[in-house]
């Protein structure tokens, strides 16, 4: 059981982590990732992604300063869970589309069918208590 205490502080490291991330988001798109190309599958005023921005600084990398490096890495986190969303989203699909288990597990390299639901449910689980 959770006291009051333990509770606060993971209240301030909750915003503590969410400022990290918009500073280190606000510090990349002012190196130029403000001027990446919109996604046709995201509405225009809708800002970069975490992934987006990521993959910018890789490719920026060579002319970033270390506190830049350092801005990219601290979005690794949200990055990570965007990609397990689309993860979810795709596989979601598939089955709603009429895949079964076995062609997902197969398309996505797990030994079987339960590796892969096993895998799917660890994902939803993980993503239930971020939110």
């Amino acid at each position: 059981m959770e006291r009051k205490h333990d509770v606060a502080l993971s209240g301030r490291d909750d915003h503590a982590r969410a400022q990290r991330e918009r500073d280190a988001r606000d510090r990349l798109l002012n190196l130029g990732a403000d001027r990446l190309e919109p996604r046709p599958w995201r509405p225009a005023p809708v800002p970069p992604t975490a992934v987006d921005l990521t993959q910018y600084a890789l490719y920026r990398s060579a002319h970033l300063a270390p506190a830049d490096i350092m801005s990219a890495l601290a979005l690794l986190p949200a990055a990570r869970a965007e990609v397990e969303g689309v993860e979810a989203g795709l596989i979601f699909a598939a089955r709603n589309g009429g895949l079964t288990w076995a062609q997902i597990a197969d398309a996505m390299g797990f030994r079987s069918p339960q590796a892969c639901q096993q895998h799917v449910n660890r994902l939803t689980t993980r993503q239930d208590k971020e939110r």
